[in-house]
C-alpha cells in the first residue's frame, strides 16, 4: 500500500550508492546474495534474543534488496534471472525472521509465528501466481515499472513488511500481538489480491492455445 510513495523517495540515495558500487565491478546478483546472507544472520541472532543486532541485519538486507535492482538498471545488467533470484531469496528471508522469533521464545511466540507464516504463504503465492498470468497476458506495471515482477497491489507490500520486521525487533516482548495484527493484514491482502487478480484475468481475452 505504501510502496507507491516510499519507492520514489528511495531512488535518489540508492542511485548514489549504486554509482559508487558500479565503479568496483560488483555485479547486481552478487549484491543480492550478500544481502541475503547478511539477512539470514537475523535467524540465529533472534534465536539468541540479540534483537538489536538482528535489526541491523534486517536493515542491511533491505538496503541490499533495493540496491541490487538499482545497480542492475544503472549498469544495464537487469535480467529475469536476477529478478527471480531477488524475489525468491526475499521470501526465504522473511520466513527466517519469523522463525527466529519462534525460536527465541517458543512458548510465547510459536503460535503467532505460525499464523504469520501461514499468512505469508497467502501473500506470496497470490503475488507470484498473478505475476505468471500477468506475464502471459503482457500486462504492464504502471505503478512499479522498475520491478522485475508484476506487482498486484495489496494492504501489505514491501514497506509495510519492513516496518513490521523493525517493530518486531524493537518491541520483541509484543511479538505475539504485532505478528497477529500483521498476519490479519496479510490475510486481507491475500483476499484482495485473489479477488482482484481473478477479476482482472477474467476480463482478459483468452490466450491463444
Amino acid at each position: 500500500m505504501l510502496d507507491r510513495w516510499t519507492m520514489p523517495l528511495t531512488q535518489r540515495p540508492l542511485r548514489w550508492l549504486a554509482r559508487g558500487l558500479s565503479k568496483t565491478g560488483v555485479q547486481p546478483d552478487q549484491v543480492t546474495v550478500v544481502a541475503f546472507l547478511i539477512g539470514m544472520l537475523a535467524l540465529p541472532l533472534l534465536a539468541m534474543e540479540a534483537y538489536g543486532a538482528a535489526l541491523v541485519a534486517v536493515l542491511l538486507n533491505r538496503l541490499g534488496d533495493g540496491l541490487d535492482g538499482t545497480l542492475a538498471r544503472l549498469t544495464d545488467h537487469a535480467s529475469d534471472a536476477g529478478g527471480f533470484l531477488d524475489i525468491g531469496l526475499d521470501f526465504v528471508f522473511y520466513a527466517a525472521v519469523v522463525l527466529g522469533f519462534a525460536l527465541a521464545d517458543p512458548a510465547a511466540n510459536a503460535l503467532a509465528a505460525s499464523l504469520l507464516l501461514f499468512a505469508f504463504i497467502g501473500t506470496g503465492t497470490s503475488f507470484l501466481a498473478f505475476a505468471i498470468m500477468a506475464a502471459r497476458h503482457a500486462l504492464d506495471r504502471p505503478r512499479f515499472p522498475r520491478k522485475a515482477f508484476y506487482y498486484l497491489n495489496g494492504l501489505t507490500e514491501g514497506t509495510e513488511t519492513l516496518l513490521a520486521l523493525v517493530a518486531f525487533c524493537l518491541w520483541p516482548a509484543h511479538f505475539p500481538l504485532l505478528a497477529g495484527l500483521f498476519a490479519v493484514a496479510c490475510l486481507i491482502t491475500t483476499a484482495t489480491r485473489l479477488a482482484g487478480g481473478y477479476l482482472t484475468l477474467k476480463a482478459m481475452p483468452r490466450a491463444s492455445e
